[in-house]
């Protein structure tokens, strides 16, 4: 499923293009002053999802949680919208179980 949003945005890499482990954050720059904060960070979950997968969540927060309204949007059949939601949770819920 494909949603539009800024498709010309360059993403965050979250896994490693030579061995294909995930990434961690070692550091952080503020671009003001250039304090540079350094440790071993893990992603945030959200940061793990595809563009699609984080545009529907902004979709779905825009409609107020209602997949009736996203379906009219998208013009798409309110069980296909169910079935992407359901998908999205319980891919949400394996990245949860993963960091524990």
């Amino acid at each position: 499923m494909r949603f539009d949003m800024n498709q010309n945005k360059s993403t965050l890499p979250v896994t490693c293009p030579s061995c294909s482990a995930g990434l961690a954050v070692q550091s952080l720059i503020c671009p003001n002053c250039e304090t540079t904060v350094t440790g071993m960070y893990d992603l945030p979950e959200l940061l793990l999802l595809t563009q699609d997968e984080l545009t529907f969540i902004f979709q779905f927060v825009r409609n107020s949680g209602s997949l009736k309204e996203m379906s009219k949007e998208m013009g798409l059949s309110y069980p296909t919208i169910r079935n992407y939601l359901n998908d999205l949770i319980d891919k949400l819920n394996e990245l949860n179980h993963e960091g524990e």
